[in-house]
């Protein structure tokens, strides 16, 4: 599917849709924290998978237990509608 930019309106709901995530600086920012490293580095080979199969990949980093998650299509410049389908999807990793 191709990305297609968010509208002004889109934006505006981003904070009903994905309450767990951010705007900051223009992408779609969230931190998350776990148990330990090895459950850190699990969820990021799942999202890894995932990212992989919609071809969107994430800017990303881990430090041991902490991932700290941002998304932001650089093929428009700006939040796409695949940005916002790998906010659900990696929603849906989290408890």
């Amino acid at each position: 599917m191709p990305a297609q930019p968010l509208n002004s309106s889109d934006l505006a709901a981003l904070a009903t849709t994905l309450p767990n995530w951010q705007l900051v600086a223009g992408t779609l920012h969230r931190d998350l924290v776990f148990a330990d490293f090895v459950e850190a580095f699990a969820f990021m080979t799942k999202v890894a998978l995932i990212a992989e199969a919609m071809d969107h990949h994430p800017q990303w980093s881990n430090v041991w237990n902490r991932v700290s998650i941002d998304l932001i299509t650089h093929d428009t410049g700006c939040l796409s509608n695949l940005d916002v389908q790998l906010a659900q999807r990696i929603d849906g990793l989290t408890p």
